[in-house]
C-alpha cells in the first residue's frame, strides 16, 4: 500500500489537482523526472507549493517500502516457527520407549520442515514481481490514452477532410453526400467501433493487470450444492 500510494496514488492526486486548477502541467514529465531528477526545478509543471519536497519524500518512502516488503516476513515466520516448536523436542512421556521415539521423530520432522532460504527466495520473487508488475501494469493503462488520441485524430480527419471539404462546394448534392459520409463515419467508426475497442481494452486491462494484484486462483475447487451428494455423504 505504501509503494502503490506513494507513486500511483500520487499520480491520481495530481490528476485531480490538474482538473481543479486547470493547469497545463505535463504529468508524464512530472512522474518520469520524479525518478530521474527528483531535485530538479519543476518550472511550469509545478501544481502546488512544496511539490518538489513532497515528491522527494514519497520517492524515499517508495524505495524504503521495497526492502520492507522483502526482509521482515521471512524473519518473522522463522521466529514464530522457532517459538512454536521450542519445547516440542522433549516429547510427551509415554508408557514405552517406542512411543517416546515416535514423538521425538515427529517433532524433529516438523522442526525441519521450515526452510528459511526457500521462504526468503519465495518472498524475494513476490517482492520483485509486485514492484515490476505495479509499474508495467499501470503503464499498460496508457493504451486507453493512446486510444483517446487515435479517436481525436480520426474525428479531426473526418471533420476536415470530409465535412468541411464537401461544404466548400456550391453543389447541394456534394454537400449532402459529404454530410452522409460524415454521419456514417461518426456513427459506425467513432461511436461504435472506437467505443467497442476502448471497452475491450479496458476489460482486458482490468482482468489481467488489475485482478492479478489480489487474485491468485488458489483454494478449493468449487462444487455446486447438491441434495443428492449430501444424502450420499450422510449414508
Amino acid at each position: 500500500m505504501i509503494f502503490l500510494n506513494c507513486l500511483f496514488g500520487y499520480l491520481a492526486l495530481l490528476i485531480v489537482v490538474k482538473w481543479c486548477t486547470g493547469s497545463k502541467a505535463d504529468l508524464y514529465h512530472v512522474m518520469i523526472y520524479m525518478f530521474l531528477s527528483p531535485t530538479e526545478n519543476l518550472g511550469d509543471n509545478q501544481l502546488f507549493w512544496g511539490q518538489k519536497i513532497l515528491q522527494i519524500l514519497l520517492l524515499l518512502m517508495a524505495i524504503v517500502a521495497v526492502p520492507w516488503m522483502l526482509f521482515p516476513k521471512p524473519f518473522i515466520l522463522r521466529k514464530l516457527h522457532m517459538e512454536r516448536f521450542q519445547g516440542r523436542t522433549y516429547g510427551i512421556l509415554r508408557t514405552s520407549d517406542a512411543d517416546l521415539d515416535v514423538e521425538l521423530e515427529s517433532a524433529q520432522n516438523h522442526h525441519n520442515d521450515f526452510n528459511f532460504s526457500e521462504i526468503f527466495v519465495h518472498q524475494m520473487i513476490h517482492s520483485i514481481e509486485f514492484v515490476l508488475g505495479a509499474v508495467s501494469n499501470t503503464a499498460s493503462y496508457l493504451r486507453l490514452w493512446a486510444l483517446s488520441l487515435a479517436h481525436s485524430e480520426l474525428s479531426t480527419v473526418f471533420f476536415e477532410k470530409i465535412l468541411l471539404l464537401a461544404w466548400g462546394y456550391n453543389s447541394i448534392v456534394i454537400r449532402l453526400v459529404g454530410l452522409a459520409v460524415f454521419a456514417f463515419a461518426t456513427a459506425f467508426i467513432l461511436l461504435m467501433m472506437e467505443t467497442l475497442s476502448a471497452f475491450l481494452h479496458a476489460l482486458r486491462l482490468h482482468w489481467v493487470e488489475f485482478m492479478n494484484k489480489f487474485y491468485h486462483g488458489d483454494g478449493y475447487k468449487f462444487k455446486p450444492f447438491s441434495f443428492s451428494s449430501l444424502a450420499n455423504e450422510e449414508e
